[in-house]
């Protein structure tokens, strides 16, 4: 998909589809002499209150007397309201509204909207992302497309005034980054068969190959041994697939790293406690963190940006066998700390356990931890919000603004130490769950201990990195959720220092 900056109007854009901002209860100079191009049709609209400019709302009209066929209104609120994910929104619903009608050049107005404190560069970026995210389809495994409409070819980004210059770079950013998660909701989407912990070491190789500044090592189970991995290994046990961890260095500059690690199962079944079997088939869906990582070092180094980045990925496959460990059992981690197993469905922070301490153990400035780590989570904050949890004020703080920017938005969630009590083991230093109340601050809780001293944030992304119905830019399936978020974060703290 191209996409291409412009200054022009509704009377003069080509193309198959116009899409319109349409502001809430207002119609400007130029969208009532658009209306009259439309024989007043969206008037009519708005007086039948079938459309009010509302998010979300939209209305589909054919122009005759216009240079494109079709004109798309698409509802963005109140002006004074408008947000840059609102913005990406409205661009997700007119590049699907173009997809699902085999429309393959789309002009649009949406990017010369104003957003408060927001650079014109910042909402090209966004609409880029919006037209990009928006029309994903996985069918890789499909013989043929089911679809079989034409994808976007031409984006045309519409503009009053002579727009700004570096606009063009601010829409090759967009791209960038939206490959980025588009690789990470490939990875995701794949059936667990085709995505093993050795799929997953494959994918982080042949990422790295094609990046001049990105290193990948793979530690298999005779490395997890001598660095005394219990918990990788004790969760990896009960699969015949082997275990490995997976850490991907990305050196754009010098100095100490930021460590991201994510959670990487490739299939939960829950091991020995095992789960329901209605639903598990999204359970290949547990390594989300783990491809986030693996996509936030892909876009950081496309973007060249300048910061080291160390991505560490504890992959396993959670079976039952009569090799699995067992309700029961202890695991001795990496740091030494011993843990307690009351369910082996709570198996992401045995392997995280290890996989924190071995990130600490390089001396970064900080860890930020993603991992599809507790069902509670979707309890605590429903499925529009991430779970947020940790020791370091500086790095929530800048996460928390991220997330507004990028819609991935975070929640604070307490560690009070009050909560340790529900962890603690008559046989061990600790267990693996506490009893039903505070689930998700009970795995924050679990995992403080194993980054030691270095600041340490954890986003638990259960709730948000898979959908069951489309949403504005999100296709229904595997999310990609908090690429976005962390390159953000991580851009933020760049200017910052």
């Amino acid at each position: 998909m191209k996409v291409q900056i412009v200054r022009g109007s509704y009377e003069t854009a080509r193309g198959d589809l116009l899409a319109v901002a349409l502001p809430e209860n207002r119609l400007s100079a130029p969208l009532r002499k658009l209306d009259r191009r439309l024989g007043r049709l969206l008037s009519a609209a708005i007086r039948r209150k079938e459309i009010a400019g509302k998010p979300g709302d939209t209305l589909y009209l054919s122009a005759p007397d216009l240079p494109v066929k079709h004109v798309l209104f698409v509802g963005i609120g109140k002006p004074e309201d408008l947000t840059l994910d609102r913005v990406r929104q409205a661009a997700g619903r007119a590049a699907r509204a173009a997809r699902d009608r085999g429309l393959t050049r789309v002009s649009t107005d949406i990017a010369d909207l104003k957003v408060k404190e927001t650079s014109p560069a910042e909402i090209v970026q966004a609409v880029a992302e919006g037209f990009h995210l928006s029309t994903y389809r996985f069918e890789k495994y499909k013989s043929k497309s089911k679809n079989g409409k034409p994808p976007l070819d031409l984006v045309t980004l519409l503009f009053s005034k002579t727009p700004p210059r570096g606009l063009a770079g601010a829409a090759e950013r967009g791209r960038t980054i939206s490959r980025a998660v588009l690789w990470a909701r490939d990875l995701i989407s794949h059936p667990s068969s085709d995505m093993t912990p050795r799929d997953m070491a494959a994918q982080a190789r042949s990422m790295a190959r094609r990046r001049g500044k990105v290193a990948v090592r793979v530690l298999g189970r005779d490395a997890l041994r001598r660095l005394k991995m219990g918990g990788i290994l004790g969760v990896g046990r009960g699969s015949d697939e082997p275990p490995c961890l997976i850490v991907a260095e990305y050196r754009g500059r010098k100095g100490k790293p930021v460590a991201l690690v994510g959670k990487t199962v490739t299939f939960d079944t829950g091991g020995i406690s095992i789960k329901p079997s209605a639903g598990m088939d999204q359970m290949k869906d547990d390594m989300s963190g783990g491809a986030a990582v693996l996509a936030t070092i892909q876009a950081a180094a496309d973007l060249r940006l300048p910061v080291r980045l160390i991505g560490i990925l504890p992959a396993v496959e959670n079976m039952p066998s009569g090799k699995a460990y067992k309700p029961g059992d202890v695991l001795k981690t990496m740091s030494g700390r011993t843990i307690e197993v009351l369910n082996t469905d709570a198996e992401g922070r045995l392997i995280l356990a290890d996989a924190l301490h071995y990130a600490a153990t390089l001396k970064p400035d900080l860890i930020v931890d993603v991992a599809t780590l507790t069902g509670a989570c979707s309890v605590a904050v429903g499925n529009r919000a991430i779970a947020m949890m940790g020791t370091s004020r500086e790095a929530m703080d800048a996460l928390k603004e991220a997330g507004d920017r990028t819609g991935e938005r975070v929640w604070e969630l307490p560690l009070w130490e009050e909560y340790e009590d529900l962890i603690k083991s008559d046989i061990a230093d600790c267990k693996n769950i506490g009893d039903r109340s505070a689930g998700t601050i009970v795995g924050g809780i679990f995992l403080k201990p194993f980054a030691g001293k270095v600041p340490w944030v954890h986003l638990d992304i259960a709730s948000t990195a898979w959908t069951e119905k489309d949403l504005p830019y999100i296709p229904k399936g595997s999310a990609g959720i908090a690429v976005r978020l962390l390159l953000s974060f991580l851009e933020k703290r760049l200017g910052r220092r």
